[in-house]
């Protein structure tokens, strides 16, 4: 009986009449006229609310011997960890309080492969939010280093 309820229905779906029924017309305006637009000064500066830091702390796991290693760079320096080449481009922390977090921009690259692994900021507080996506090896930010905690 199941089987033969759609064709007791189609009779009757098919005597139904579609009417088009017209729209109403809108009346044509400008879009200032109808929402307030603010004015915008793109000249004026935002102040930031992070500083900038001279280096980096950097922590690397290879995932296969489980060998985990922390090296410290610099603003601009390029080093190998295992096929990986670093880049830090920036390391910025929040303003005057250098050891409550670290966002570093970097440039990861594995020597086999033309393309960069990752090229992004990296945060220490979240390493999962922005991560190395590498079947080996892992990095991640500890710290930014400031010119005065440097020289100490």
């Amino acid at each position: 009986m199941n089987k033969l309820l759609p064709l007791l229905l189609l009779p009757s779906l098919a005597s139904a009449q579609i009417t088009v029924e017209t729209l109403p017309t809108i009346e044509e305006t400008t879009l200032g006229e109808v929402l307030d637009v603010p004015e915008f000064n793109f000249s004026t500066e935002r102040s930031a609310n992070s500083d900038l830091g001279t280096g980096v702390i950097l922590r690397g796991l290879d995932r296969i011997t489980g060998a985990v290693n922390n090296f410290s760079m610099t603003v601009g320096e390029t080093l190998e960890f295992e096929r990986l080449e670093v880049t830090l481009e920036a390391c910025r922390y929040p303003v005057g309080d250098i050891n409550s977090d670290a966002y570093a921009l970097l440039k990861i690259r594995d020597i086999r492969n033309e393309e960069p692994s990752f090229y992004g900021w990296m945060f220490a507080s979240s390493p999962a939010l922005s991560a190395l996506d590498h079947p080996r090896y892992d990095v991640w930010v500890l710290s930014c280093e400031a010119a005065s905690a440097s020289s100490e």
